[in-house]
């Protein structure tokens, strides 16, 4: 039997999502050992996407195959037993054993929270990037046409990202300002090693007057990562939703505790 679970979890304490068998201090890890003991048999989970060290979700998919029965609750209810609190499962649904929730996703989506004032904050420390330069919004939006729709992103991508093809499609990226807040919003086919975190380090510079809209359009078109600003923190981003085709009917994730979250 396949499962799939909706997991959200705070990164701040944590090395990342993936368990690469020698650090136990990854979200993989602990998720895996709690549905273990749930299961009474060691678990693997498939995630839909792999969040950096200090990165959040809210809106995380895994699923995991299992021949035990156990009711859905009981998979909620009993993992989060086992769970610390900054990680929590949300749903759990039976699915078809032909979902995966890696392959079969359509769209991922993540939000960037910048917080723009003078002064840091301290009760949502390391839940946001801290930018104390006033941010002039209106060029950032207007440097976002440059990134929508479908390009070589080589410029925003970590330089160590393994992934052979370049090439990401955009499907909507919009700014939204709530001062002192700013929230990119951004949903593609899929995103590679830091470019989420890389695109608001283009966008930054735009927003302090150091570069013009059009200087997002160069960096891309030169498909160089030193042409590109530096990478963005990562305890701004948050892994909001994941697009799947509609054969598989998963439970939506409530909205999360704060507006920026949806």
């Amino acid at each position: 039997m396949r499962i799939a679970l909706g997991i959200e979890y705070e990164g701040t304490s944590w090395g990342g999502w993936q368990y690469q068998g020698h650090d136990s201090n990854t979200i993989q890890h602990a998720l895996e050992t709690a549905l273990a003991r749930v299961a009474d048999h060691p678990v693997s989970v498939v995630a839909a996407g792999r969040t950096d060290a200090g990165v959040h979700a809210s809106g995380m998919v895994v699923h995991f195959d299992t021949h035990v029965m156990r009711s859905t609750r009981s998979w909620v209810q009993g993992t989060n037993r086992y769970l610390p609190d900054s990680v929590s499962v949300q749903w759990a649904t039976p699915i078809q054993d032909d979902f995966h929730a890696r392959f079969r996703a359509l769209a991922r989506r993540y939000r960037y929270l910048i917080y723009n004032h003078a002064f840091r904050p301290a009760i949502l420390h390391q839940k946001v990037t801290w930018h104390y330069h006033p941010l002039s919004v209106e060029p950032m939006q207007s440097a976002l046409e440059y990134l929508a729709g479908e390009h070589d992103f080589s410029s925003l991508r970590a330089a160590g990202c393994q992934a052979r093809n370049p090439v990401r499609f955009v499907q909507h990226i919009t700014l939204t300002a709530r001062p002192p807040w700013i929230v990119l919003d951004i949903q593609a086919n899929g995103f590679l090693h830091h470019m989420v975190r890389n695109i608001v380090g283009v966008l930054l510079p735009v927003g302090e007057g150091k570069q013009q809209p059009t200087w997002v359009r160069d960096v891309l078109e030169a498909k160089d990562r030193t042409m590109a600003g530096v990478t963005a923190p990562p305890h701004g981003l948050y892994f909001v939703d994941v697009l799947y085709p509609d054969c598989f009917v998963l439970p939506r994730h409530p909205p999360g505790p704060a507006w920026w979250l949806g």
